[in-house]
Parts: C-alpha cells; sequence; structure tokens
C-alpha cells in the first residue's frame, strides 16, 4: 500500500479509503498482513482520481469502473448537476449585487423580497395565478397555451434588476386576491359567450401583432385587429360590425387590468419579446382609435 501510494502521488489513506470502498481491489496479503495490489492498480488508482477530481461520488465512480458504457452517462449527470449549482450561484450573485446596488432605505425591502422566493426560482406561483385568473372549464390545451405564453421563462444569467423584477413579480401574483390594487387583481370572467372560442382568437391575434410590436409599429388596423375583434364577436355568436366594434372598445377599456404583472413580465424578458399584455394592449389601442373616427 505505501509503495502504491508513493508511486501514485497519493496518500497512504486514500489507498487504503478506495480499497475499502472497493474501488481498487488487492491482489492478495502479504505473510504479515499487508495489503499487495497487482500491476493494473496504479493505472485504476489514476482513473479513480481523475473521475474523483471531475467530482463524481464513489458509488457513481464504482459504477463506471464496473461498467464499460456507464461513463457517458456519469458525465451527463454531472454536468446537470453543475447547471444546477451554476444557475443558483448567479442568482444569488445577482441577488447579492441587486442588495449591493440599492440605498439603506431600500435594502430592508428588497431583502424580503429576495428571501420570498425560492432558490433556484421557480414559476409555479405564476402558473397557479393564471389558472385562477382563465375562466373555469377552459379547456385544458388552452390554459397550457394561456399559461405557457403568459409566464416568462427564467434567464439563465439573470442581472440584479432581472431578479428584482421577478421577486415582485413573485409577489404580486402571491398577494392576497383583492382587485383593488393593492393586491392579486380579481380574476378575469368574461361575460356569457364560449371562452374557448374567444382564447383560441386571442391567441391567434396576439401572435399576428407581435411582429408588428416587435418592429415598433404604432396601432393600425390590418389582419391582427381584424383577428381580435372576431375572436369576441364569435365568442358571443353575434357579427363585427362598426357598432360592435365601438361597444368592444368601451368593454375592454374597462375590463380588469394587471399591468403591472405585464410591466414586471418585460422587465423580466426584455424588450425582444413582446408580451401577451404588450399585444393586448396594442391591439386594443388600435381598436379604440379605429373606433374614435367618424364614420364616413
Amino acid at each position: 500500500m505505501g509503495e502504491l501510494a508513493e508511486r501514485a502521488g497519493v496518500t497512504v489513506k486514500a489507498v487504503r479509503f478506495y480499497s475499502d470502498s472497493g474501488l481498487l481491489p488487492e491482489a492478495g496479503r502479504s505473510a504479515g498482513g499487508h495489503r499487495r495490489y497487482g500491476p493494473g492498480a496504479l493505472d485504476r488508482l489514476g482513473l479513480i482520481r481523475s473521475l474523483r477530481a471531475l467530482g463524481l461520488p464513489v458509488p457513481e465512480v464504482g459504477r463506471v469502473l464496473g461498467q464499460e458504457d456507464a461513463l457517458a452517462d456519469a458525465v451527463a449527470g454531472r454536468l446537470r448537476r453543475i447547471g444546477s449549482q451554476l444557475a443558483v450561484l448567479r442568482w444569488q450573485e445577482a441577488a447579492l449585487q441587486s442588495l449591493q446596488e440599492c440605498g439603506p432605505g431600500e435594502r430592508a425591502e428588497r431583502l424580503r423580497l429576495i428571501g420570498a422566493v425560492s432558490v433556484p426560482p421557480s414559476t409555479a406561483a405564476l402558473a397557479r395565478f393564471w389558472r385562477r385568473w382563465l375562466p373555469p372549464r377552459l379547456p385544458a390545451r388552452l390554459v397550457a397555451a394561456v399559461v405557457d405564453g403568459a409566464v416568462p421563462r427564467l434567464p439563465d444569467d439573470p442581472t440584479p434588476a432581472q431578479v428584482l423584477a421577478f421577486t415582485r413579480l413573485h409577489a404580486l401574483v402571491s398577494a392576497p386576491c383583492t382587485g383593488t390594487g393593492h393586491g392579486q387583481p380579481a380574476a378575469h370572467r368574461p361575460d356569457g359567450g364560449r371562452p374557448e372560442v374567444l382564447y383560441d382568437g386571442l391567441i391567434e391575434a396576439y401572435a399576428l401583432a407581435s411582429p408588428r410590436l416587435r418592429a415598433r409599429r404604432a396601432p393600425r388596423e390590418g389582419e391582427a385587429l381584424d383577428c381580435f375583434v372576431s375572436a369576441y364577436a364569435r365568442s358571443r355568436g353575434t357579427r363585427d360590425t362598426p357598432a360592435f366594434r365601438r361597444g368592444l372598445s368601451r368593454t375592454l377599456a374597462a375590463d380588469p387590468r394587471i399591468d403591472r404583472y405585464w410591466e414586471l413580465t418585460a422587465e423580466l424578458s426584455g424588450p425582444s419579446e413582446p408580451t401577451a399584455g404588450a399585444a393586448h394592449d396594442w391591439l386594443c389601442a388600435a381598436l379604440a382609435a379605429q373606433t374614435a373616427r367618424p364614420a364616413g
């Protein structure tokens, strides 16, 4: 054991540990009871040290040594774990920078917001918010589509501003539902009609409007607005007429608002990716502009 340790440049204690763990089998014992190792022990010990240097736990090292095809799985698993650890560290780094950048008067509030979010952060609270906000009995495929479009993707390498935006977003959707602006907004329940028809059409209309938002075009009539209005008309079983558009514009202006949600989502996602809320506002503005013009 001492000779093997010396040749490998490790301690006797390390050789004994790997032997006792079953990673480094003995070839036999001397008459005095000392452990003896075969000619391949030095290479095997080098491989063990390499695998351990990569952070593989002892059981995983044993599996790699015992199975020729186990190395690829072990490396992939280790990369996944490292990725998760890095995500945690990046979030914590940005959160600490956010605390460092603010004044003493803001620090306690930011610390409270940051402390309320799990690490790594989860968007589960945002998904729950949307499932409560949507009309009941909406088909599961539409619920999934709306939630997927409304819940922002968390950045892999967040900035302090993005960490702060997400913590505020998390606080908004986790607050008691009051509908007064001082808590989570009241749920959206369209009056009558067929909500599945409405949301199918809205998803299509938002997709049509998004390229125009990316191009920073002013709200205007066109295919996206026609699709938007048609979704409301078809869901209510009526025709798209000028009178319907004027009434719809007034109704939408009085609808429950979740502007703060979309503001924070935009801060988190960045300006290059329009939110569904931005698309909705663009379409409402286009409708208001169209219906404000005198009939000609």
